[in-house]
């Protein structure tokens, strides 16, 4: 049994006896060339991918023997080459199974017989082809290892379980980091390229892959984990012990997209659950020892409602040694399953009868005991699904997060999880990857040039770690004497770094506005858009004065910055207006002029009396601007969000944009947006209830707040508007018609109440359909409380 996560440390530049599957053919047969065709060993690889052929047994033998015990072995042998090394290889654990297939059937069936893990002899090809087939289907079930990690809660539990508190910990710490990572292109170019090299010369798997590239979407990805194919049997391989970490990283996005799913389809009732499992005596004994203690999955934990359907994939061989057979009887409560979700995926999978419930990867259970069955034959082992509150780590687990995967994740912090778990050697690969991807001057690439140098000083390679150092002090210097003609930062959107745990005072304050309706410079009639610039200035679009307003903190008036001119067309005037953006290249205001169906760009300068048109002939509601200064803008009438390079008028597809709907690749009036520094764009889907997040080049959106239609429970919205996102990938969002402000931690299943919530009002602890939002550097949250024409603070604690 695995009890901790290691790494293969290759960036796949193994010879050809890398494989990526758990399981293993191996065919020994003096005349083996001359009886099989290419037809029969491409039947046989489209079950099991590594096919080994071997003419002389001492070879064959050797090569068995070095397998790990975590491999598994399936056999086809001649029956006169079998009686030779069929007594040597059956009690080894790595192999599950033998097939003799041979001329004279009677003869060979004598000797067979006394061999438990001999499935069958037979005459036929096309016989063997099915008996290995059938049997390989309930094969992959029970016998593919069991990885775990145990974390032990006091007292002495035996050497057994030693130090692998640590590892609980970080294999935890890992797979959040992983999941968090923003996937490129060239990472699925580089999955792509390994499958197809792995599966060369199988054309049903290739023909899998090639399906896999052009057609794959997020929606499918429960299909495609439980179809027979390259996908689940490569991801499956690579989360088993020892982990192959870059495969993981590679399917790191894949993994994210069935972690939605999971959380989309999640069961609502508390459910009990079973799994077959052959195991090694010395497993089982592990197991005892633990009762009482926590283990973590370190793979998708696949399960079945069905009890009986469970114990029928058991079928012990009579005379096996050092192998046990054990049932997984688990509760599951959806309450544990927030952070780690479970959902029954029957209805998603492409093998409608095994009523399967699948848990995310890292789930966490209570084992609460290990006992024989009344009949003797099958250990029965019951657990509990816990979630991560409920054990002694459950601080320390913060701490390592908050350290690791807080802020931006990004492979710099990938290594140096891996350096601190002892794998220096892939936290360099990291690094340097990380590297190539910067520019030039970036100021990231010191910290990664101080990395390595601490490597090769950890390694003894002091004159290759004074390399990086020097590299690091010239960029150092060259960025110091360049940062005059440094530009201003480009998305002066503040989002600063709030933590997890932080609350805001219920009680509002009013710091714009709040005299009423009307035009006078201390009014505001209907404000919607809020922005906060970096200098401590509110900027409000003041939507039913058509005009957009500049107000200094602490002023009891405001100034307006365009528009005013009452509603119109002209270039002097603006036509209700949502929202409003700062361009700190130009040093100018970009406004969604609305009732206009345009976006207009005016000057920041003193004097400015008119705008020009960016975009025409768009029905836009929100704007947001990434680092790279493109601009995105949000349609409500095309129910579609497009990214524009400024100048460009036609734009590119980035969300939405198959007509109005709920679908996962449609919008229906999507109304404010946010794009983070990877590019991807979060979209308030207004009229569908629920904040929608869209990663760079996805076909489809995944739902990361609300989705359960219009409600006022925490977990749902009713017309969300604009939306935060902070460093940690938590959602701040104004659901207007519920009149408060939630806070959507990532992964989350709920939100949690920020501002307002005491129904409709204009007290200080009341919002009425509130719009805009916006952060200040101290972590307060300003609120656009429209229909009371005030701007709220709410301060942070």
């Amino acid at each position: 049994m695995a009890t901790g996560i290691s790494s293969t440390n290759l960036f796949y530049t193994k010879s050809d006896e890398m494989h990526l599957e758990i399981f293993c053919l191996v065919w020994l047969d003096v005349g083996s060339s001359a009886k099989d065709g290419r037809d029969t060993e491409q039947q046989l690889r489209s079950i099991i991918n590594h096919l080994k052929k071997f003419q002389d047994v001492s070879q064959c033998q050797k090569y068995i023997h070095e397998r790990s015990p975590k491999e598994r072995v399936v056999m086809i042998v001649s029956g006169q080459l079998g009686r030779e090394i069929v007594p040597f290889i059956h009690n080894l654990r790595q192999v599950i199974s033998i097939y003799v297939y041979c001329f004279d059937k009677k003869r060979n069936e004598q000797w067979a017989c006394k061999y438990a893990k001999v499935r069958a002899v037979v005459v036929e090809l096309n016989e063997l082809v099915f008996r290995i087939k059938a049997d390989h289907k309930i094969q992959k079930m029970v016998e593919e290892p069991l990885s775990i990690n145990i974390f032990t809660i006091g007292g002495d539990t035996g050497s057994s379980t030693t130090g692998l508190n640590g590892e609980f910990v970080f294999s935890q710490v890992l797979i959040d980091c992983l999941i968090r990572l923003r996937y490129t292109e060239a990472d699925k170019k580089e999955l792509i390229h390994l499958c197809k090299q792995q599966y060369k010369g199988n054309t049903v798997e290739l023909s899998n892959v090639r399906e896999f590239q052009d057609k794959y979407s997020p929606d499918k990805v429960l299909w495609w984990y439980s179809r027979e194919s390259f996908f689940y049997k490569t991801l499956n391989a690579a989360l088993r012990a020892p982990a192959d970490i870059h495969t993981i990283f590679l399917f790191r996005n894949y993994i994210t997209d069935i972690q939605h799913q999971l959380e989309n389809h999640q069961a609502k009732d508390p459910v009990r659950v079973y799994r077959s499992q052959m195991i090694s005596t010395n497993e089982l004994e592990t197991l005892k020892q633990c009762r009482g203690q926590f283990i973590s999955v370190n793979s998708f934990f696949s399960t079945s409602i069905d009890k009986q359907l469970a114990l029928s994939f058991l079928k012990v061989p009579h005379g096996t040694e050092n192998l046990e057979a054990v049932l997984f009887q688990i509760d599951a409560d959806p309450r544990m399953g927030i952070t780690k979700p479970f959902a029954d995926i029957t209805e998603y999978s492409e093998y409608k009868d095994e009523a399967e419930v699948l848990f995310m990867l890292g789930s966490i259970f209570r084992l609460d005991s290990v006992n024989r069955s009344k009949h003797g034959q099958v250990w029965i082992i019951q657990m509990t699904l816990c979630n991560d509150d409920e054990h002694d780590l459950k601080q320390v687990l913060m701490d390592m997060k908050e350290q690791f995967v807080s802020e931006e994740t990004n492979l710099q912090k990938l290594g140096k999880i891996l350096l601190e778990m002892g794998k220096p050697d892939l936290a360099q690969q990291y690094f340097i990857r990380m590297l190539e991807q910067l520019l030039p001057n970036d100021p990231l690439r010191i910290d990664l040039y101080l990395d390595l140098g601490t490597l090769e000083s950890y390694a003894g390679h002091l004159d290759k770690s004074m390399e990086w150092r020097q590299k690091a002090s010239a960029l150092k210097k060259q960025i110091q004497s360049t940062s005059s003609s440094i530009s201003k930062q480009k998305n002066p959107i503040v989002i600063p770094n709030i933590p997890a745990d932080a609350r805001w005072a219920q009680n509002g304050e009013t710091v714009a506005g709040g005299h009423g309706h009307g035009n006078a410079t201390n009014q505001l009639s209907h404000p919607e858009g809020l922005f906060i610039d970096d200098d401590q200035t509110m900027v409000i679009v003041d939507n039913k004065n058509h005009r957009i307003i500049q107000w200094k903190m602490g002023a009891t008036n405001g100034q307006v910055v365009a528009g005013g001119n009452s509603y119109g067309y002209r270039l002097d005037q603006l036509n209700d207006p949502t929202d409003v953006l700062i361009d700190k290249e130009t040093d100018s205001l970009i406004i969604c002029d609305r009732g206009n169906r345009r976006v207009v760009r005016w000057s920041h300068r003193s004097g400015t009396t008119e705008g020009e048109i960016l975009i025409d002939n768009v029905l836009c509601w929100g704007l947001a601007m990434d680092d790279q200064r493109y601009l995105y803008i949000s349609d409500i009438e095309k129910h579609e969000v497009r990214r524009y390079q400024i100048g460009d008028k036609n734009g590119t597809l980035v969300a939405g944009g198959n007509g109005i709907g709920a679908g996962f690749n449609q919008l229906n009036n999507p109304s404010y947006i946010f794009v983070d520094r990877q590019q991807t764009v979060y979209v308030s889907d207004n009229n569908n209830h629920r904040v929608m997040r869209w990663d760079k080049g996805a076909k489809e959106g995944i739902i990361v707040a609300g989705g359960q239609g219009s409600g006022e429970s925490l977990k749902e919205l009713r017309n969300p508007n604009e939306l935060l996102v902070d460093t940690l990938g938590t959602i701040y969002v104004s659901d207007t018609n519920n009149e408060r402000v939630m806070r959507w931690p990532k992964g989350a299943k709920q939100g949690t109440l920020i501002a307002g919530g005491n129904g409709d009002g204009e007290k200080a602890d009341q919002l009425n359909s509130p719009r805009g939002l916006s952060f200040d550097r101290q972590g307060n949250i300003y609120v656009a409380d429209m229909n009371n024409n005030r701007v709220q603070r709410f301060s942070i604690k």
